[in-house]
């Protein structure tokens, strides 16, 4: 477990008063309207037009990003598709209170990468530790010669070479291709960086178009329709280069020897959008269901900045609006309606509504605007996960969930993860056959859970 994390099972968190609540509540509420969202891709699309300019793309590149290498393979098929000037930048992880963690988050990109590469028909090779700092700086700068043409070309070759641990190759592609120096290859880094933070974003893999980012191959078909919507599709009505995958439960059914692990958390949009349909794919599978909620990441200390606030509500209202899933009346659920909520969650696991109670405070804080923070909110929340609002108030307030959420807050972070909703399929030993974080991973527990029910089905 990364150090950062060991000492984060507290409760210190944000209370809000009532009105930094309220205007927070109405502030993400805008951000997630897909109204608002349609007048500024109007309004934006008018501005282009008006200036006669191109269908401008910015792609964000870091070099040893597991997410960036699995981008950098479909930078080609991109720009061939679509009618667009793409400006590749070279840029430096996130630092500083976008991530407390780099490390952390390079290690899961690898793994991550490794298991979603052949799902969308890219590469991506088993690679459990970081790759050599010097071929790091070479592979750096290599790109950091080319302009944007000649980065679209050479960025995957040059990627598999890094990846593969290929000095041989690499060294060779420095020579035909051109290798910038130490201090031009950092000057390039610092531009990309600097570019990056004035368009407010944090991370690497990252494309930038009217206003909206859109996360490596997992979001790049949120970009794609955006495109094609545009009349910017070359190949309109052909199947999308890298379509959104669906979450399929599929033919074979568990007997409840594979276990779905799901952490959720009270105060992540993407939890919001994705417990429900976690709990179905359990049940339609067949597999046994264990469901570990832990407390939102900024009330155990992790800082979050705007930046990155805004980013995760918007691509949320995306995800959600493709998933048909109700998303974006939001009232700020943090602090104390949180707390008092799983003060309840032992109770009500007793009477076997825990993941109702769950399910039925996130639709009410993220779907349908309730004030959790109020009594007759909470009220509401309790009596539509089935349970009696008289009885919920003998339980208010106890302790005994606060030792059962930091349970699962170790288990999540000796598995590898650390960010919400995340997910684990356990074998019938116990064994750990998949560990992820995201609800754009659901598909991939589907897809493996069907595997590992084939795989026993031909023994």
């Amino acid at each position: 477990m990364a150090e950062q994390f060991k000492d984060q099972g507290g409760l210190a968190g944000m209370d809000p008063n009532p009105l930094l609540r309220w205007l927070t509540s109405v502030i993400l509420r805008r951000v997630c309207n897909p109204e608002r969202l349609q007048k500024q891709r109007l309004k934006t699309e008018r501005a282009r037009r008006k200036a006669g300019e191109p269908h401008l793309v910015e792609y964000f590149h870091q070099v040893e990003d597991g997410y960036s290498h699995l981008a950098a393979q479909i930078l080609q098929q991109f720009c061939e598709r679509y009618d667009i000037e793409l400006v590749c930048h070279l840029v430096r992880g996130p630092q500083g209170k976008n991530l407390p963690e780099p490390d952390l988050l390079l290690q899961l990109s690898r793994y991550d990468a490794f298991h979603v590469a052949p799902e969308y028909g890219l590469q991506f090779p088993e690679h459990s530790n970081s790759p050599d700092p010097a071929l790091v700086a070479l592979a750096t700068a290599v790109l950091a010669a080319q302009d944007s043409e000649s980065f679209v070309a050479c960025a995957s070759q040059v990627g598999d070479a890094l990846w593969s641990g290929d000095r041989a190759r690499l060294q060779g592609l420095a020579e035909s291709l051109g290798c910038a120096s130490d201090r031009e290859r950092e000057a390039r880094l610092d531009a990309g960086t600097v570019r990056r933070k004035q368009l407010k974003h944090y991370s690497g893999a990252m494309f930038y178009y009217g206003k909206e980012w859109y996360w490596g191959v997992d979001r790049l078909y949120h970009l794609e329709k955006r495109l094609a919507e545009l009349g910017a599709d070359r190949k309109a009505g052909e199947k999308l280069l890298v379509p959104r995958p669906t979450v399929e439960a599929g033919p074979l059914k568990d007997d409840g020897r594979l276990t779905l692990e799901v952490y959720p958390s009270l105060r992540s949009p993407y939890t919001s959008i994705v417990f429900d349909r976690a709990l179905q794919l359990a049940q339609d599978t067949g597999v046994n269901l264990v469901v570990r909620p832990v407390l939102p990441m900024v009330m155990r200390g992790v800082p979050a900045t705007p930046e990155k606030g805004m980013y995760i509500f918007a691509d949320t209202q995306r995800e959600a609006l493709e998933a048909g899933v109700p998303y974006g009346n939001f009232y700020d659920p943090i602090g104390e309606p949180v707390r008092r909520c799983y003060s309840l969650y032992p109770w009500a696991s007793q009477k076997g509504r825990g993941n109702e109670l769950l399910s039925s405070f996130l639709s009410a804080a993220f779907a349908e605007g309730v004030n959790t923070n109020r009594e007759q909110g909470l009220r509401k929340v309790v009596e539509a996960a089935g349970l009696d609002w008289n009885e919920a108030q003998q339980h208010l307030g106890e302790s005994e969930w606060e030792g059962i959420v930091d349970q699962n807050r170790q288990t999540l972070y000796e598995a590898g993860l650390w960010g919400l909703p995340s997910f684990r399929l356990l074998s019938e030993q116990g064994e750990q056959l998949l560990a992820l974080w995201g609800q754009d991973r659901l598909w991939l527990f589907a897809r493996e859970i069907q595997r590992q029910l084939e795989r026993r089905q031909n023994q």
